[in-house]
């Protein structure tokens, strides 16, 4: 496995979304690398973050935007022709839209990513390659013994989830993103691509556009800001952990950093149990922290849903020196002034049209 170059281009597909644009913001503002970002721009108000990142960058010739799709396997095999390291971020997120079209789901997330793996495999360069996958992958977990308490569901093993846990892939989305997860695995094994798989549990963080669907922990906060009642599927006592984006942007560096002891590896990321909050917790601390009352409903649990997940990140901790630095209450509030400085919320009030965004060339493909 060639060593990595000293000089980076970076690649990151999904880049104009929330972990995307976090992550190339610091690479930016902490590093000389060059940014490539290819997203599709599907999702509402994602425009925002690469003038953000337009504004942020003081040298345009480090920064290129290219508007496509990952189903596009020509279009992918030229982006990554000149990439050192990849990011593969670009998926489609929600369970629901899984359900109602399985078919565009596995193409986007299964396909697009054989598409992103064998254009890395054709390219000869051997770039480094994170993958984001979801703890999803692990089923509902019915397994686990747990009990009521108070407002949260308690494990009787008082145990994370770390990655001996065997896959149960439930829903299309987990069926197509746990094919990607092996895919993405399997590269490294019999093409010696340096591949890094990140398992992970809820990311919060400023930018985030959240949503019923994704982004449940600033979803809640951005209802409550403004007044909006929202549902809570099942009893609202099911337990997460939660990882400050903050947080992950330090993981991806250290995985890369260490890609002599990562590559090839598959880790479970989150917040582990210091920042596991059930949604009723959540309630209570939104509250706490900004003075406004979140109104909700109560509906049937969705198919699938995990009543108790907290991650076990003690393999990572181990191979980098990682682990989580920002409390849950803290990045509450980081996105409370995200939103207080954007004035509005995305994805909740009517937004004027998109400006038309700036596109790279991108050069064809040596054959």
């Amino acid at each position: 496995m060639n060593k990595l170059l000293s000089f980076r281009s970076v690649l990151i597909f999904g880049g104009a979304g929330f972990v995307g644009s976090n992550w190339a913001s610091h690479l930016l503002k902490t590093t000389d690398a060059r940014v490539h970002i290819l997203d599709n721009l599907s999702r509402r108000g994602v425009h925002r973050n690469l003038e953000w990142l337009r504004r942020e960058c003081g040298n345009p010739e480090r920064l290129k935007i290219t508007v496509g799709d990952i189903r596009d396997a020509e279009l992918v095999q030229r982006a990554v022709q000149n990439a050192s390291e990849i990011y593969h971020f670009a998926a489609q997120v929600a369970v629901t839209t899984s359900v109602a079209d399985p078919r565009e789901d596995f193409e986007i997330n299964a396909l697009g990513t054989l598409n992103i793996l064998e254009a890395a495999r054709k390219s000869g360069r051997q770039p480094f390659i994170l993958y984001t996958s979801t703890n999803k992958v692990y089923g509902n977990l019915s397994s686990k013994q747990l009990v009521l308490t108070g407002q949260r569901y308690c494990s009787l093993d008082e145990k994370g989830v770390n990655e001996s846990q065997p896959l149960d892939l439930y829903s299309p989305y987990g069926c197509s993103k746990g094919t990607a997860d092996q895919y993405v695995h399997d590269y490294s094994r019999m093409f010696a691509l340096p591949t890094v798989v990140f398992r992970m549990s809820c990311i919060a963080g400023p930018r985030q556009l959240g949503n019923e669907d994704q982004g449940w922990v600033a979803h809640f906060l951005y209802s409550a800001l403004e007044g909006r009642p929202l549902t809570v599927y099942g009893d609202g006592c099911q337990v997460r952990d939660v990882l400050s984006v903050n947080d992950l942007v330090v993981a991806f560096e250290k995985v890369r950093a260490h890609v002599e002891k990562t590559a090839g590896q598959i880790y479970n990321v989150g917040g582990g149990i210091k920042n596991s909050v059930s949604l009723l917790e959540v309630i209570d601390l939104i509250e706490n922290v900004t003075g406004k009352k979140l109104r909700y409903s109560v509906q049937r649990p969705r198919p699938g849903d995990q009543l108790f997940y907290i991650t076990d990140y003690e393999k990572l901790h181990k191979h980098t020196g990682w682990k989580p630095q920002v409390s849950v209450r803290e990045n509450m509030k980081m996105i409370w002034d995200w939103w207080k400085q954007q004035r509005t919320v995305p994805e909740i009030i009517p937004m004027p049209q998109a400006p038309q965004p700036v596109l790279a060339q991108v050069p064809e493909a040596a054959s």
